[in-house]
């Protein structure tokens, strides 16, 4: 049973950090995604520029563990509340939203976590591109 409204396509996912509320990504789910999250309570995502399916952390071993679900009031958004291994972002940060913008001007405030290049050193792109 889907208790979210595919009927549009692809659902935003909003990720956040269980335990601090930290927002991790935004990242989209199809309903094949949906249900291997719920299946399985590890984050499956679908990638807009692969086309297909992916499992966060298959690569990287940075996986989310889902801990609760968040539905919207229309049923086309999903908020996910995770415990997250490692970074959620490909760049190596915790977060995706690792750049603040000050002043027009954009400067990086997370920390680097890993050195992508190392961890998808075997890969022509990355396994945890959106």
């Amino acid at each position: 049973m889907s208790y979210l409204d595919f009927s549009k396509g692809l659902l935003p996912a909003i990720v956040q950090d269980y335990e601090t509320g930290d927002v991790l990504m935004l990242a989209y789910m199809n309903e094949e995604a949906w249900e291997m999250t719920l299946k399985t309570k590890l984050a499956h995502y679908y990638s807009r520029s692969r086309q297909s399916l992916w499992k966060k952390g298959e690569t990287s071993g940075h996986v989310q563990k889902v801990k609760e679900i968040y539905i919207d009031c229309d049923a086309d958004t999903i908020l996910i509340k995770v415990e997250q291994k490692g970074a959620a972002c490909h760049m190596g940060y915790r977060s995706c939203f690792f750049r603040k913008l000050e002043d027009n001007d954009l400067k990086v405030v997370g920390e680097r976590i890993f050195d992508p290049k190392e961890v998808y050193k075997n890969r022509g792109d990355r396994d945890e591109k959106a």
